[in-house]
């Protein structure tokens, strides 16, 4: 089975859950395992919060307002992307001069920065770069599926 779809979302916090819904709605439409999905769902929360927070600020007047998130559902893979027009991860602090996320440790009590980790710790392969042009991120992850022993939605 091959599924795609992609939304441009406002950089809004109300867009977070909407994302996070469709996709759960997706992959238990799919006959996709209960947790893989849920591992997937929080990995895009993460993601999309990060782009909602820290996506901005290359638009006309120094702002973008919006994202957009891809997903796709193809064989035994899952793919989701997350891009924004911010002003990207810093350059030259990955392997080969490519950008990478900040390995700093947080702090237990801290209330952000723990999202890339996350997002490190759920998805199988993570990779994260810097748009060509004017600004932007991409992150991007990707989980091998496992199904529901009794996909019964799929016989429906």
């Amino acid at each position: 089975m091959s599924i795609w779809w992609s939304l441009h979302l406002r950089r809004e916090a109300a867009s977070v859950p909407l994302a996070r819904r469709l996709l759960l709605g997706t992959m238990e439409t799919a006959g996709v395992d209960p947790d893989i999905s849920y591992d997937l769902s929080v990995a895009l929360s993460e993601a999309c919060a990060n782009a909602v927070e820290h996506g901005g600020g290359t638009g006309p007047g120094g702002s973008s307002e919006a994202y957009r998130v891809t997903a796709y559902l193809d064989g035994e893979m899952c793919r989701i992307e997350v891009t924004d027009a911010g002003p990207g991860f810093p350059s030259g602090s990955g392997p080969s001069g490519r950008p990478a996320a900040p390995a700093r440790p947080v702090p237990v009590d801290a209330e952000h920065g723990r999202g890339l980790g996350l997002i490190r710790e759920l998805a199988d392969h993570v990779h994260i770069r810097n748009k060509p042009g004017p600004g932007g991120a991409v992150v991007s992850f990707d989980k091998i599926l496992k199904w529901r022993k009794d996909p019964s939605l799929l016989t429906a």
